[in-house]
């Protein structure tokens, strides 16, 4: 297995009795050597995920106390009162495999997405209470993905009371968070760090933030400096929460954020059309391939998007353009980006890249998790 976390259907010769989803079984390898303790998923194609290599481990209550202790512990440096959000479980990465856990001020929001998470939910839900004295435990286990391991959408309460408003900061930025109602968790935590060196390059700058979202990479921008800020997303809930985080923060100049609710393809294409020009361009799209299966399509997606934005680039202007995409990888996403350039017929170089934030860490032995790339281009 070489410590890699999952074990595929494919991969099993046999198994012994008939462990019920989230069961926790042993891995052994073809002579009954001990591999790794894992949790069972029968109708999945990851058909065991292991949570410890150490054939010593007990698989109970104090093992999710501990492994989430450890990876809060982690994370605790990256807390002040200028960032009051981080994510505190990033599964596999943390040796907590479907479970991920987002701090927003006293506010959890965890998502069990494995069987061996949801299997596991109580202990996790006392674990995250225990080891940061939070207020509320909100589960969003509504990802597509737990249909792949039979499970049905849960989402509530688990431990205290939702409080009426989420608020919280990251740079000194307020930002409101819809952890109900919001994607995923329902904020990015993973482009903090981007969204900072976004806000470093504004000054001065005409600026387009396409999928917009509710705003991170315009407030940035705002906040950086930024000559005016174009913000484009499809979604009119996405937008309305933009806007009341930008009147959140009154200190930025709300005269220079303007709103497009709009397809983004689209739009990009009438503001070529119009002959817009741009000094900086964010490309923030939603995950196009979720697997390498949708890759293809998904390229010319990118490929898309990202010639257009070179179009409206203006000469030493930048592109920060990003994929979330686990079926694109980094190499792939480059020459996607390069073959944009050169049908954009635009001289382009690459003067930074893009990762997520370092509370959202990569094992060495779970690339898998390296799913967030993203380049920083100038143009010619």
């Amino acid at each position: 297995m070489q410590r890699h976390p999952w074990v595929f259907s494919g991969a099993i010769e046999r198994v012994d009795g008939d462990p019920a989803a989230g069961a926790t079984v042993d891995v052994v390898d073809a002579a009954g050597a001990f591999l790794a303790r894992a949790a069972y998923s029968p109708l999945s194609q990851i058909r065991a995920r292991a949570w410890s290599f150490d054939s010593t481990q007990a698989l109970d209550a104090s093992f999710f106390a501990n492994a989430i202790a450890r990876a809060c512990a982690a994370r605790q440096p990256l807390l002040d009162a200028a960032h009051t959000a981080c994510r505190l479980v990033h599964g596999e990465s943390d040796q907590l495999p479907g479970v991920i856990a987002d701090r927003y001020g006293d506010t959890i929001v965890v998502q069990l997405l494995s069987a061996g998470a949801d299997t596991w939910r109580e202990a996790i839900a006392d674990a995250l209470v225990a080891a940061t004295g939070a207020r509320c435990v909100y589960e969003r286990s509504d990802a597509e993905v737990r249909l792949l391991e039979g499970l049905s959408p849960r989402v509530g309460v688990l431990r205290g009371t939702l409080p009426e408003i989420v608020d919280i900061v990251e740079a000194g930025i307020r930002y409101r968070v819809d952890v109900v109602g919001g994607q995923k968790t329902g904020f990015y935590l993973d482009q903090r760090d981007n969204r900072a060196i976004v806000g470093a390059h504004a000054r001065g700058r005409r600026v387009m933030n396409a999928f917009c979202y509710t705003g991170g990479f315009t407030l940035a921008a705002l906040a950086g400096g930024a000559a005016s800020v174009r913000s484009i997303d499809s979604s009119t809930d996405a937008l309305r929460g933009a806007r009341e985080n930008l009147a959140l923060n009154p200190a930025l100049d709300a005269r220079r954020a303007e709103w497009s609710e709009a397809d983004v393809f689209s739009e990009l294409r009438e503001l070529r059309n119009r002959g817009a020009a741009f000094d900086l361009i964010v490309l923030d799209p939603p995950k196009f391939a979720p697997t390498a299966a949708h890759a293809q399509r998904a390229a010319r997606a990118y490929k898309d998007i990202n010639l257009l934005a070179l179009k409206l680039l203006a000469p030493g202007g930048l592109l920060a353009t990003f994929s979330c995409s686990g079926g694109i990888d980094a190499s792939l996403f480059q020459k996607i980006v390069a073959g944009a350039a050169l049908d954009a017929a635009a001289d382009a170089a690459i003067v930074g890249r893009f990762g997520p934030c370092a509370d959202h860490p990569v094992a060495l032995a779970f690339p898998e998790g390296d799913y967030l790339k993203g380049l920083l281009v100038r143009k010619a």
